[in-house]
């Protein structure tokens, strides 16, 4: 960055810090005045040129013209493991993530991470080839292709045989997979910071914008609208960095569009981590008899009496079910971004679990239904037992705390046994 840049103001997540010497400019004042981004990030000027920010569970960067937020995460070693994390989570392809010998020469942000992220998947789509598909087209020609279409050949043609409405398909790559990546790539050779990542963008973005010229139009909708096969499968994880990207971070909508949303990338950890255990735990249990199944939904254990109708779902994070020593097993699990390695559970997370055991839990040996409370925190920090007793003392369910140490996973599974890491969490929750 040139030395016209703004200043760059780093913070860890769930932190506040005040910043001298910084005043916000008219245009951020307006930017941020419908207070959209509060929830997310919390600015506050203060006398004599100072800002207080206060950062949420939200990583990532917002772009002003005063100055450069950047929230980094709090449980981990920086921005390279919450791609890390991102990128387990989808399921995606290891080898394409970089590495710190990789960015030796500099510290992109999350963003600029990101942006690099879709220039791997632009450039292996590339040296593959891109996708083509048939494409309907209407067109005025001078012989019949296709097929004829007489009510715009009457209106638009009447008495000219010499022109003829006929429509037909043609095989192009112009087809919304291409269109996706192609948009993305644009946004990343327009928009990041990182020199290196920049030119790889802008060497990539050409050749897409040649093969998918048309624009994308509405984001969410394109990527809402595409349907995955055998012809377009691989391009699934390119599609997830391009939306990632695209939609300002959010793993599901953040901001609607507008100014706010181009210069504002927020990751929320919450639904990160929570995303990232149930893939571990997902994968953990292939081949122990049992089944992981996240946001699993389930009726009727609320019930509106009166009415005689159920009165809402209630949906664990994972919920493990199946047959365990030939019985009958299910153990709901929540999955919290929390510390409590070094602090008590919070009284409203144990009445969750406490609903969640006695709802949905049930031990294989017939003993009191349980909840496994997942958590960023070292191994063998932690560990909380929380039994639920009646007044007399008999116990009705117990509440299980298990530390999930971030860094030290995300270290194995970048090692040479990966898969070790995913069946050693399921068997530390299901005990």
């Amino acid at each position: 960055m040139g030395s016209d840049a703004p200043p760059a103001l780093e913070l860890a997540e769930y932190t506040t810090r005040v910043f001298d010497g910084i005043r916000l400019a008219e245009a951020d004042r307006r930017l941020l005045a419908d207070g959209s981004l509060d929830a997310r990030l919390r600015l506050r000027e203060l006398r004599g040129e100072r800002l207080e920010v206060t950062a949420a569970q939200y990583v990532g960067t917002v772009r002003l013209e005063a100055a450069e937020i950047r929230v980094v995460p709090k449980y981990l070693g920086g921005d390279l493991d919450v791609l890390r994390m991102v990128d387990h989570a989808w399921g995606g392809v290891r080898e394409l993530l970089p590495t710190t010998q990789g960015l030796a020469g500099g510290r992109p942000s999350l963003r600029d991470l990101v942006c690099l992220m879709v220039v791997e998947h632009g450039e292996r789509l590339l040296r593959h080839g891109v996708r083509r598909d048939y494409v309907p087209v209407e067109d005025d020609l001078r012989v019949v292709r296709g097929r004829l279409l007489p009510v715009r050949q009457l209106l638009v043609h009447h008495g000219r045989p010499d022109l003829l409405a006929c429509r037909f398909e043609e095989h192009e790559a112009d087809v919304l997979d291409n269109r996706i990546c192609a948009e993305a790539l644009a946004v990343a050779a327009r928009t990041a910071r990182d020199g290196g990542v920049r030119a790889r963008a802008r060497r990539t973005a050409g050749p897409f914008a040649r093969h998918a010229p048309t624009p994308l139009g509405d984001v969410r909708p394109a990527l809402a609208s595409v349907t995955y096969h055998r012809h377009n499968e691989h391009y699934r994880p390119a599609h997830l960095w391009a939306g990632l990207l695209l939609t300002g971070g959010g793993l599901d909508g953040l901001f609607a569009p507008g100014p706010l949303a181009s210069r504002a990338f927020l990751i929320d950890m919450n639904r990160l981590f929570e995303a990232f255990v149930t893939r571990l735990l997902e994968d953990g249990a292939r081949g122990s008899g049992l089944r992981a199944e996240g946001q699993s939904s389930r009726s009727g254990v609320l019930f509106d009496e009166r009415v005689g109708k159920s009165y809402g779902a209630v949906r664990p994070d994972v919920l493990v079910s199946g047959l365990r020593f030939g019985r009958p097993y299910r153990l709901p699990v929540d999955v919290k971004y929390k510390l409590y390695g070094e602090k008590k559970l919070s009284p409203e997370d144990l009445y969750q679990a406490s609903l969640y055991a006695h709802a949905l839990g049930r031990q294989a040996d017939g003993g009191p239904p349980a909840c496994v409370l997942v958590h960023p925190g070292r191994a063998g920090s932690g560990g909380h037992r929380v039994a639920v007793r009646t007044l007399e003392g008999a116990v009705t369910g117990r509440v299980r705390a298990v530390p999930l140490d971030l860094r030290a996973v995300l270290a194995e599974l970048g090692g040479p046994d990966p898969r070790s890491v995913p069946a050693r969490l399921f068997r530390e929750v299901t005990g």
